[in-house]
């Protein structure tokens, strides 16, 4: 397999880290063709990007990072295919009635993937580091910001969080406001668990080797081989909500590719079942899964922005980013540029997310700050950048837009370039970035203008706004304005009508202020072979293998015989036809008898974080 895939990968590292104990299934051919029933070494594998930032859970904020935490651990809670969460670690959790304390009981007999006892206490444990500064979790506010104690924790004592570990089973969280969504949190792969002791041991190196990347979920690490592949192999220790009978491939393989053409290589060679990274090039010659195809275009609840450094000039004067922000045509880049894989965005927040009465949010969302019609909004980035002492563009310094090459992220630039020359008058030069530095750059504020991107973590609108608040750790505009944030703080109330309210009113002073340029609203479009079943795409941009295998089911197994149990587009709907209903039932039933006998039979999987999704 390392042979071959050597003479795809245009350049690898000589080395590879491989875990002590690991068999010869840890590096099975990817074109292994065993049956669900496990009787032969069986690999699945797929390229859903390069080398990741980080697969620390506290740390990862990308998507192909979180598609490698969903396949190695397991919160709390997860969320099926349906996207419903359903009992993770915990079989069953009940809420306070006045919504501040929320109690998780953990399955016995919980392991790690090195076989030592998992309990309450490593929850505690992780969610204090999450908390804590000197971790520097990126979503630090967005996962714990809500439970009591967390100023003080991000303040320098951790230990001020109040969550607690009654008994080795139960763990219980007392929030400072009431978070009606707390569940998705839970179920979010930040707050997944960690074994204490191997970190403080290695320090960061922890998420580095397979010899210490211990884990709890459904597969854990056998091997590591920097810039080429990260194998993870079954635990055979796993406990949890998947239904450990379809867990059947014995190993799963992600090749680590920034190279769209090296990707399509090796999914036509047969060495890889599902590439993430499809060469734009090839979008025209591809068939539709609809059609009969291998290539997939599913929505993901996400919007595909462009960052300003709001906190150097020009980009500090609002009318030099709605300038630029009205001067780009979304419907030309989403349709001809995108190939129609896009849809153009004239709001922040996109489709699939629901309002308070589970109708779709952006339907209630001012269209005044970017018209639709494109000759209006030029004339109107035209006289912005005049009022901003620019007209026509005369003395307006040179951009420098920062993007890595990938997808489409290069001819936006190109585009981009073309079109603030003709419509603004003004220069901007294009700085291609390496995907592993990319984001730390962006993080760091060490740019002028960037690429970005913010794919859901739950559904509900504070996923996305959250992300303009005054230092919040995945603020890369360096956007900062009071009113935003105390309206962003009055979203914290237990009423819910008022709450949307609020939730909207806050996105109107982030678009009025121009604070980012929406660009285009997310699809995911993927190649993914016939031969590859039992998988499903989440609408937060992630693909769930745990169920995965090559070939056709065996008779005694439940694995299912769909290539895509379920496509974004299929579970946002059902979402949003039951969201509220589930919101008020789903502590209720994940606590009674019934639910507790069915935990074994739930089909399901964990929620993630993305750039949780920046990364997209």
């Amino acid at each position: 397999m390392k042979k071959a895939l050597s003479l795809v990968l245009a350049a690898v590292m000589a080395f590879s880290l491989v875990a002590c104990g690991g068999s010869s299934s840890s590096t099975a051919s990817a074109g292994s063709t065993g049956s669900a029933s496990g009787s032969t070494t069986s690999n699945v594998t797929v390229q859903i990007g390069p080398n990741p930032e980080s697969i620390d859970p506290a740390l990862n904020s990308t998507i192909d990072g979180g598609n490698m935490l969903i396949t190695a651990f397991e919160g709390l809670l997860i969320v099926d295919e349906n996207n419903q969460v359903q009992p993770g670690q915990a079989e069953s959790w009940e809420v306070s009635e006045d919504g501040l304390t929320w109690t998780f009981h953990l399955r016995e007999g919980l392991k790690w993937s090195d076989g030592t006892d998992l309990d309450a206490t490593d929850f505690v444990y992780t969610y204090k580091r999450v908390a804590d500064p000197d971790t520097a979790a990126p979503y630090s506010q967005t996962a714990v910001g809500m439970i009591a104690g967390y100023d003080e924790a991000m303040n320098g004592n951790p230990d001020a969080l109040q969550v607690e570990a009654p008994d080795a089973n139960t763990f219980v969280v007392h929030l400072s406001y009431p978070c009606t969504y707390f569940d998705k949190l839970a179920a979010f792969a930040t707050l997944s668990p960690v074994q204490q002791e191997t970190i403080e041991a290695n320090g960061d190196a922890w998420a580095t080797s397979p010899e210490t990347y211990i884990s709890n979920g459904p597969y854990y690490m056998t091997e590591w081989t920097v810039g080429q592949q990260i194998v993870f192999t079954k635990n055979p220790y796993y406990k949890g909500g998947w239904d450990s009978d379809k867990i059947v491939t014995d190993t799963i393989t992600f090749l680590l590719m920034e190279d769209s053409t090296a990707a399509y290589t090796a999914y036509t060679t047969g060495q890889a079942q599902l590439i993430k990274d499809v060469p734009t090039e090839e979008i025209p010659s591809l068939t539709k899964a609809e059609d009969g195809g291998e290539f997939y275009v599913d929505p993901v609840m996400g919007t595909y922005y462009l960052t300003m450094n709001d906190s150097i000039e020009p980009f500090n004067d609002v009318n030099v980013r709605k300038a630029l922000s009205l001067a780009i045509d979304r419907d030309y880049i989403a349709n001809t540029l995108m190939q129609g894989t896009y849809s153009p965005a004239y709001k922040l927040t996109g489709p699939g997310i629901t309002d308070a009465d589970g109708s779709a949010y952006m339907d209630k969302s001012s269209s005044e700050w970017i018209p639709e019609d494109y000759e209006t909004a030029k004339t109107m980035a035209q006289e912005a950048l005049a009022e901003a002492g620019y007209p026509n563009g005369e003395g307006f310094p040179t951009i420098t837009y920062s993007t890595n090459d990938a997808g489409y992220h290069k001819a936006l630039a190109e585009y981009l370039q073309q079109c603030y020359k003709e419509v603004l008058g003004i220069n901007l030069e294009i700085e291609i970035v390496e995907w592993s530095s990319f984001t730390p750059m962006r993080r760091a504020g060490d740019y002028e203008m960037a690429r970005n991107g913010w794919s859901f973590d739950y559904n509900d609108p504070s996923s996305m706004l959250e992300l303009f608040m005054t230092g919040n750790a995945n603020n890369d505009g360096q956007y900062s304005n009071p009113e935003f944030d105390a309206m962003m703080e009055n979203t914290k109330i237990a009423d819910k009508e008022q709450r949307f309210e609020n939730l909207h009113a806050a996105e109107e002073i982030v678009m009025a202020d121009y604070s980012m340029i929406p660009v285009a609203y997310y699809n995911d479009f993927w190649l993914q072979s016939p031969d590859l079943q039992g998988t499903w795409h989440s609408p937060y941009g992630y693909w769930y293998l745990q169920y995965a295998y090559i070939g056709e089911p065996a008779e005694d197994t439940g694995a299912d015989s769909a290539s895509v149990t379920s496509t974004a587009a299929e579970s946002t709907a059902s979402e949003a036809a039951s969201s509220e209903a589930a919101e008020s039932v789903a502590s209720e039933t994940a606590s009674s008898e019934a639910a507790e006998s069915a935990v074994s039979e739930a089909a399901s999987s964990e929620a993630v974080a993305s750039d949780s999704a920046s990364a997209a």
